[in-house]
């Protein structure tokens, strides 16, 4: 059976906001993972907190608005109360949420890693398969570039990774690789090694 190598984008750090301080010069908000909850009558809202980078002002960014306690989620409510990183994170990468509050994130500003087995290409000169095949598990998206995952993973130069994008020798789900093409998560890689052996 073929090998299918992992390669796994691990975010360490959320997006920063742009958005213009209103107590000092600042342009960019941190995700604090807090979830500020206020109740009204019969509705709730729920926020995620943002501080400046600077003065540690904060921004409320709306999760719900004005919602029956009833109509949501036991579990949902319960990680909300408890400041649950992880739903913190998943709503600070939500691209759906930023535009609902009109703001913008900065993708350069975050730290990550991936995690990969390494290759060495010169190794496929002896090797009988076609192609190798990858799977990119990316649980956060933060518009990273899967030319970038390929030549980090692969340590590939750019002229190389281009000669392999003008040889349509990598596929993106069957479809040729484009070099703007931007990762998803469990994107299917497959390249074909007779392509990598002549650029090496």
């Amino acid at each position: 059976m073929r090998k299918e190598y992992i390669w796994e984008v691990k975010a360490h750090s959320t997006p920063l906001l742009k958005r213009s301080c209103s107590h000092c010069d600042s342009d960019r908000f941190y995700c604090s993972e807090k979830f500020r909850m206020n109740a009204q009558k019969k509705n709730i809202d729920v926020w995620l907190i943002y501080r400046c980078i600077k003065c540690d002002n904060t921004y409320n960014m709306t999760i719900i608005s004005r919602t029956s306690p009833e109509s949501i989620n036991k579990e949902l409510f319960h990680r909300f109360q408890e400041n649950n990183r992880e739903l913190a994170w998943q709503y600070a990468f939500s691209t759906e949420i930023r535009k609902k509050n009109n703001v913008e994130a900065d993708f350069d500003t975050i730290k990550y890693e991936i995690q990969y087995e390494q290759l060495f290409i010169e190794n496929l000169h002896s090797t009988n398969e076609d192609t190798l095949s990858f799977k990119v598990i990316y649980a956060f998206s933060f518009q990273l570039k899967l030319s970038t995952v390929i030549r980090n993973c692969l340590k590939l130069s750019s002229k190389q990774l281009d000669r392999l994008i003008t040889m349509q020798a990598i596929t993106v789900h069957g479809k040729f690789l484009e070099k703007k093409h931007r990762v998803k998560h469990e994107d299917i890689v497959k390249i074909s090694c007779e392509a990598l052996k002549r650029i090496t």
